[in-house]
């Protein structure tokens, strides 16, 4: 083989590990956020720039981590469904990924130091946090995806932190003065929590799948996820929720908030949300589940589209 071929195969494993579909869950919420920021007047487009390279590389950090951790602690093996595991699959050595790992985080931590200039210490504890959570779902003493906390940590950081956040960095721009120390006046909504709804719900959708997938080989490995824990139906049940929030939101803005119409525009994608359920309520084999994963993960960029085009429309 030539150099230039290992070169090429080394490029696709390092960007199967960093896995570039789930890039919808870190540029959703900056999107949303950032709609809400344009429709209340406090758009600013750099702290929405930044916002959106710290959450990439938030997201692209955990995907090194996880991939690292669930091949160290055994959950990766070959009976795995899902997409290829550079670890567990011998592609990249552990020694190097879990490198990645670090480097990808400090450059997280590193992009947060601007939105720290901006929104002062509220966002360097929320950065901060991000990281460690990050580094903690499967990683750490008490890894929070084996022990059923993994949804959860998807809908605060990847929904409620993240939308709110993105809000919070282009309000405190215009808002408020450089490095605060408290939550500005105007900076954290009704509207922002209510608008990050969606975009937890669909994220965290994206996990049940995988998770339903994989919900055998997770639990011979003693990865005690929340699907393992609930079985096939409750798991069902839990992603039939997540996406009815997504659409219950649109309404309450319209009808209890006093947005305008144009905040419905969302729910143009709930036939598309429907097909992708009707596959997760019927199918638990990788061969259905990994396109419906890759599915809910288009729902959701889309979905985003919509909604922030809906908030930005007068």
């Amino acid at each position: 083989m030539s150099s230039a071929e290992v070169e090429i195969s080394r490029t696709k494993a390092w960007l199967m590990a960093a896995r570039p579909q789930t890039l919808p869950a870190a540029a959703a919420p900056v999107i949303v956020g950032t709609g809400l920021a344009a429709h209340e007047g406090v758009f600013a487009p750099l702290p929405a720039v930044m916002a959106f390279v710290g959450a990439a590389l938030i997201q692209i950090g955990t995907n090194f981590a996880n991939d690292y951790y669930d091949a160290v602690k055994g959950a990766d093996t070959d009976d795995r469904e899902g997409f290829t595991r550079v670890t567990q699959s011998g592609l990249i050595s552990p020694e190097q990924v879990k490198f990645a790992t670090l480097v990808t985080f400090a450059l997280a931590i590193l992009t947060g130091t601007y939105l720290v200039y901006v929104g002062g210490v509220p966002i360097l504890v929320v950065g901060l946090v991000s990281v460690f959570c990050g580094w903690a779902y499967t990683g750490g003493p008490y890894p929070l995806g084996y022990h059923g906390l993994g949804d959860l940590f998807v809908f605060v950081f990847f929904g409620l932190v993240a939308v709110t956040g993105t809000y919070y960095v282009q309000a405190a721009t215009v808002l408020a003065e450089p490095l605060s120390t408290t939550i500005p006046t105007g900076t954290v909504t009704r509207e922002a929590i209510a608008a990050s709804l969606p975009v937890a719900g669909l994220s965290t959708a994206i996990l049940v799948v995988n998770n339903v997938r994989d919900t055998e080989t997770d639990a011979a490995a003693g990865k005690r996820t929340l699907a393992v824990r609930l079985g096939y139906r409750a798991s069902r049940l839990e992603y039939t929720a997540l996406l009815a929030l997504a659409y219950v939101v649109p309404v309450w803005l319209w009808l209890g908030a006093g947005f305008g119409p144009s905040v419905l525009l969302p729910l143009v994608t709930l036939p598309y949300a429907a097909m992708i359920s009707r596959t997760v309520w019927t199918r638990t084999d990788g061969d259905a589940l990994n396109p419906a994963l890759e599915q809910t993960g288009k729902l959701l960029a889309v979905y985003a589209l919509c909604f922030a085009g809906g908030l930005v429309v007068p």
